[in-house]
């Protein structure tokens, strides 16, 4: 039989197979076929509709980029280490702008899944935030920035350099000066990037410039943040660095009566005052505390001061203080009060409570390049796993650290959690502290810095240990219950990896529920194209402020 002649045609003689992409005779055709061929000496022309041509090279190239083309093309370093090698993602794999990449966790809501992991490997050692010298041109390094470049007291210098605190971070490069020119200033950059530093020293330097004579018993600086431990801390910082100064800070916060906290403002001068927002409304409706001769107004930790639950608290607070909305009226230490906002992420929300203070125009924005983006120095990894298993594999994962005494902190969504795991891990002989908000402000006092000393190793905590807080010990961080959003996960994993802290750093996540995983495959999209979490706030809402990013 002559060998049939296939040409591109309008018309269709044969029926193709999409499966192998050759063409296969029907019965009817075949016939007509055979009967056409031997009564015929001259080739036959089966003619295939050219769309049709173009529909099986549009699937078998889509099955060739299904199974033969994988990130791990390019050899190296693994950036995405998952289970299955075939998932996995190098470092100098980029992937392009309208590639889709293949995701662990796109099974993960199947309980076939329970088992799987995969982890996103550090691919740096130091922090982003530290600055990284710059070679000159003749190949040699070029000098780094000290404190000495913002022309801080003498006093200030030498009490950073009898902490070993010689060199700023790229956030207080760029909010300091700004600060120090009276600007009103939101600071938006990672955890662990010194933002506490790079609001405190140019308070200090600025209030002692200038001492006020006529304002005897008045606050010049508050500084509110939304947990008495982290007011503790801040406090501790702050007094660290101005003893020398003669500048006196005081702290108050939440859960105690109206007595302790008049008895505690009332004393003395107060030139700094670290308090929580229950504290300072209660010095505020009883007038014992006076905000008229306020210089300094900063938010801490400024997403959860601006969430629905504070923003009552924090409008009445605002309403005492006089908030500068131009320059000329912070830099000679008027009435008005320069404002400070800083977080880790962006504080949604903001717009609308501070515009009925001050001109959002004169709102300085600095933020990170780093802001929003999982840290590139910190192991992250995510094991899909049943809920039943879960406290087996925090045993698990307790044992494997403790031979090098790191700090763990295991995070769980309610406070009940908190206080069921502690009752199974003293039944498995672990040792641990619990830190949670529904504890009495007596019992919770001393806990936290029990922790810091090292006394014990484990903390099991809610959210309240997840803003701002100094884990400079801790080198585990473990979400037993995922966190319901990307911003808790940002903060919690921010609790490692903090500039001069411990290196090696890791964070471990329990994905248990289908909408843990819808988080999770987030992530991890962002992990592959290197780009922040989608969904959060990067500029004030109502009206676009000027914005300083920061240079690398």
């Amino acid at each position: 039989m002559q060998s049939a002649k296939i040409v591109r045609g309008t018309f269709l003689f044969c029926r193709l197979s999409a499966r192998s992409g050759t063409s296969a005779v029907s019965q009817l055709g075949a016939k007509r076929f055979a009967s056409m061929t031997s009564d015929s000496a001259q080739p036959v022309v089966i003619r295939v509709p050219k769309r049709m041509l173009d529909r099986i090279e549009n699937i078998n190239q889509m099955r060739r980029r299904k199974f033969d083309k994988q990130p791990t093309t390019t050899p190296g370093r693994l950036l995405i280490k998952c289970k299955n090698p075939k998932q996995n993602q190098t470092v100098a794999y980029n992937l392009g702008k309208f590639e889709e990449p293949v995701l662990t966790t796109k099974g993960w809501k199947n309980k076939k899944a329970l088992g799987d992991f995969f982890s996103i490997n550090s691919i740096q050692n130091t922090p982003p935030s530290l600055i990284k010298r710059k070679e000159r041109g003749d190949g040699a390094s070029a000098p780094q920035k000290t404190f000495s470049y913002f022309n801080l007291c003498p006093e200030l210098i030498d009490i950073l350099q009898s902490q070993n605190i010689v060199q700023p971070t790229t956030v207080q490069l760029q909010t300091i000066p700004k600060i120090l020119k009276g600007r009103n200033v939101l600071c938006a950059a990672e955890t662990g990037s010194g933002k506490t530093l790079a609001y405190l020293l140019p308070i200090f330097q600025r209030l002692q410039e200038k001492v006020l004579q006529d304002s005897k018993g008045s606050i010049r600086a508050v500084v509110i943040v939304p947990s008495r431990e982290l007011a503790e801390q801040v406090a501790s910082v702050a007094r660290s660095i101005s003893y020398k100064l003669g500048l006196v800070v005081k702290v108050t916060g939440g859960g105690r009566g109206v007595g302790s906290v008049k008895r505690a403002l009332t004393r003395s001068q107060t030139d700094v005052l670290v308090t929580t927002p229950g504290a300072l409304v209660k010095g505020l409706r009883k007038r014992f505390i006076s905000l008229c001769h306020l210089n300094f107004l900063v938010i801490d930790e400024a997403d959860t001061m601006f969430d629905e639950s504070f923003t009552g608290i924090l409008e009445e607070i605002l309403s005492h203080s006089q908030v500068a909305s131009k320059l000329s009226e912070t830099t000679e230490f008027a009435s008005e009060a320069q404002l400070l906002i800083v977080g880790a992420t962006f504080p949604g929300g903001v717009g609308d409570v501070l515009s009925k203070v001050t001109d959002l125009a004169s709102i300085v924005t600095v933020k990170s390049k780093m802001l929003h983006r999982l840290m590139p120095h910190v192991k992250q990894t995510f094991l899909r796993v049943n809920g039943a298993d879960k406290v087996i594999e925090l045993h698990q994962a307790l044992k494997k650290v403790e031979p090098d005494h790191k700090g763990v902190l295991v995070f769980c969504n309610s406070a009940s959690t908190v206080n069921w795991l502690g009752y199974s891990l003293e039944e498995m002989s672990v040792r641990h502290i619990r830190l949670q908000g529904a504890m009495a402000a007596d019992k919770r006092q001393g806990l936290f810095k029990s922790f810091q000393r090292g006394d014990v190793d484990v903390l099991l905590c809610t959210d309240i240990a997840s803003r701002g807080l100094d884990t400079h010990r801790v080198g585990l961080v473990v979400n037993y219950d995922f966190p319901e959003n990307q911003t808790d996960y940002i903060h919690r994993a921010g609790r490692v990896g903090r500039a001069g802290g411990k290196e090696g750093a890791e964070v471990l996540s329990f994905v248990t529920h289908p909408w843990d995983v819808a988080l999770v495959q987030k992530i991890e999209m962002a992990a592959r194209r290197r780009v922040s979490l989608p969904g959060l706030h990067s500029e004030i809402q109502t009206t676009s402020p000027k914005t300083d990013v920061e240079d690398e």
